[in-house]
């Protein structure tokens, strides 16, 4: 294994402190700060509970930053779209109210089929606090159980719909644990050996933080804490409270694929299921694979494949069948389990015929008057970037002009031609810039595939398409579309995961303004776990705090540029309202 000097540990968090220090700060002083605040909250009809309100901050210095309560961030008006009118808060009227989930990535980190070993060269392959991810989406759904609706419209919530990457490395049992968090019920977040854990964090090796130990890996020598019991707190039996509102679920590459980026064709089921854990390989080895993995994934498969049969020092872990990866037909299927109904809808946007039929591509209702379109981006060639299949995009065309009475040809042209008008909001996992992914579909390899530029111009002709929120950058970033025709215009609202620092969820509320306008708001909240740590409590409460510390201080993540800036956070996006 390589090793990693204190000097490139320390560095990395002080970067991460001073970044997320400056982030958001477009103000002159705290007295600004303050007034933009006070304003914001003049505007809302509430704010508790919002990044409106607080918001987790460095407490000093590094090298491992703690957290605490920071001022709020206030409302940002992005007038790129359309101008706002004076007066817009006395007319405005609610359309809708939802909440956005997304990268959840909740991990069985005991798991075979992982490569932990590859964090040097991909960030993602480990994180310091993955074994807490149960727990701290199960916190998630706490603090929006504990909202009573939308900051701006005070409109109850209508859904929650997670965009993809619900589980990590497609796991059947990753799967249970998402469905049983969103519907609310009896986890425990370990396999293999229920009694003890068996991965990388209790190996030994410098290259991990081990921390149950007192052992000074390369994780406790830049701050760390030990924290005793960490890890079989981590994967004791829990109840997840379960959402109060009906929840949808979209498809990500992580939810498709090995480690989100390896194209399943089963050659590797017996290894996820398997007694057999490479806990590390030379930096050689790592190298090669890692570059795989990003460039060549049918050549990855076969690399780890003999790996895992020989290849590097080997830990044997108790085999578990519930660790076998899901198609996408299992996908739709375990929806659909009663089991999992909690708050509904039953099957959550799937259908027996997603089931049987493996396409995961769905319209649901959002609000009267208000469309969603579930798409599929996902790529199952591999690679983590998406792309999607002419039959998709066809049928994303139909869908889109049956709930429009115009519409622009692709030469400009208006057509009218439906009997009935609804706003659209369109959700995927991917975004426009991360759909480049056109590598055939192996189990439809005769399809056409087509990115995100292509998607863009398509909604581009539908006016009642207000947005396209979506996830799989980890980062919180708002982009306008703009088009000559103003009404052709519309929003992309990009949120950060809930793996990776900054851990947030987002609200978005349509508005109507009354003159021609329409607003959407888009709040940032957090989990509901406290901002302090304690190394001693590991109760519900003290591991979901400690799951949004750790994310923090992780040597390998980048938590400055996943943060986004004022413009992508609390915002007021301002668009024409069609046919206007």
């Amino acid at each position: 294994m390589p090793s990693y000097s204190r000097r490139q540990f320390v560095a990395g968090a002080a970067a991460v402190a001073a970044g997320l220090t400056l982030a958001d700060s477009p103000y002159a002083s705290a007295a600004a700060h303050d007034r933009a605040l006070a304003a914001t909250a003049a505007r809302a009809v509430r704010v508790e509970g919002t990044t409106l309100e607080q918001v987790a901050t460095p407490a000093g210095p590094g090298p491992y930053v703690r957290l605490q309560a920071g001022p709020g961030w206030p409302l940002v008006v992005r007038s790129e779209l359309a101008a706002g009118a004076a007066g817009r808060d006395d007319r405005r009227t609610g359309l809708a109210s939802f909440v956005q989930f997304t990268d959840l990535h909740l991990a069985d980190t005991e798991s075979p089929v992982r490569f932990e070993y590859l964090a040097p060269y991909i960030g993602s392959a480990h994180r310091p606090h993955e074994a807490l991810t149960v727990r701290g989406a199960a916190s998630l759904v706490e603090r929006v159980n504990s909202l009573s609706g939308g900051p701006y419209t005070g409109n109850p919530f209508s859904l929650v719909m997670a965009t993809g990457d619900n589980t990590d490395n497609h796991e059947l049992v990753e799967l249970d644990w998402y469905l049983s968090v969103m519907s609310g019920g009896a986890i425990t977040p370990s396999t293999g050996d229920l009694t003890r854990y068996e991965g990388v964090q209790n190996s030994g090796s410098a290259a991990y933080w081990n921390p149950e130990s007192s052992f000074q890996d390369s994780y406790k020598t830049a701050g760390f804490p030990q924290v005793p019991g960490f890890l079989s707190a981590a994967g004791r039996p829990f109840t997840a409270p379960g959402l109060r509102t009906p929840w949808y679920t979209t498809v990500g590459n992580h939810d498709d694929s090995i480690e989100g980026t390896l194209p399943d064709v089963g050659l590797l089921k017996s290894l996820y299921t398997g007694g057999s854990k490479i806990e590390g390989v030379d930096s050689a080895t790592a190298a090669k694979l890692a570059d795989a993995i990003q460039h060549d994934p049918a050549s990855a498969v076969l690399l780890l494949g003999r790996l895992l049969t020989g290849g590097g020092p080997v830990r044997h872990i108790t085999p578990d069948a519930r660790r076998a990866p899901f198609t996408p037909q299992q996908f739709a299927a375990a929806h659909l389990n009663s089991g999992y109904t909690g708050a509904g809808p039953y099957g959550h946007g799937f259908t027996q015929a997603a089931a049987s039929s493996g396409k995961l591509y769905y319209t649901f209702p959002v609000a009267e008057g208000v469309l969603g379109i579930s798409l599929d981006t996902t790529n199952r060639a591999g690679w983590a970037d998406g792309s999607i299949g002419t039959a998709q995009l066809n049928w994303l065309e139909s869908v889109l002009q049956s709930y429009s009475t115009h519409w622009y040809d692709s030469s400009g042209n208006v057509v009218r031609r439906g009997s009935q008008d609804q706003y659209v909001l369109i959700f995927s996992h991917h975004t426009s810039t991360t759909m480049g992914n056109t590598l055939p579909d192996p189990y439809h390899l005769l399809e056409g595939r087509h990115t995100g530029a292509e998607l863009v111009t398509l909604l581009q002709r539908y006016p009642n398409v207000l947005a396209w929120v979506n996830g799989h950058t980890h980062a919180n970033q708002i982009t306008p579309h703009a088009h000559s025709v103003a009404e052709r215009s519309f929003w992309e609202i990009n949120t950060a995961s809930h793996v990776d620092y900054p851990q947030h969820a987002r609200i978005i509320e349509v508005a109507d303004n009354a003159d021609g306008t329409l607003s959407l708001f888009t709040t940032l909240i957090e989990s509901a776990a406290p901002y302090p740590t304690d190394a001693g409590d590991t109760s519900e409460r003290g591991l979901a705090a400690l799951y949004r510390e750790l994310s923090f201080n992780d040597p390998y993540a980048t938590p400055a540029a996943k943060l986004g800036a004022s413009p992508d956070h609390n915002t007021e996006l301002l668009l024409r309202r069609p046919g206007s």
